[in-house]
């Protein structure tokens, strides 16, 4: 797991121990991932693109791949809007371990 520093790879590696333990359970383990996971980046329009036609997809596909609308890929593409959320992390999914995680 990718960590935002040293601390919080420590932090988090000391929380693992707990939970395997016993001594925390699997709801504060889940705010130990969130607090100590990467922030997703902030993709702008060129990224997504990018993204998209790595994998050589129509903008329809890749929207019905990402579970959002048409339109809202076109907007993303041209900046009008920034993927948020859900999205965001898709996008992150997609970009780093590839399309095969998604079929």
């Amino acid at each position: 797991m990718k960590t935002k520093s040293a601390i919080f790879e420590a932090v988090h590696e000391t929380a693992s121990d707990l939970f395997e333990h016993g001594f925390i359970d699997q709801k504060r383990m889940r705010e130990y991932d969130l607090l100590c996971l990467k922030e997703l980046p902030d993709y702008s329009a060129e990224q997504i693109k990018k993204i998209r036609n790595k994998y050589r997809m129509s903008q329809p596909v890749f929207a019905s791949l990402l579970n959002a609308s048409l339109s809202t890929v076109k907007q993303w593409e041209i900046g009008d809007k920034r993927p948020s959320g859900v999205s965001t992390r898709l996008l992150n999914i997609l970009e780093k371990k590839g399309i095969d995680v998604f079929i």
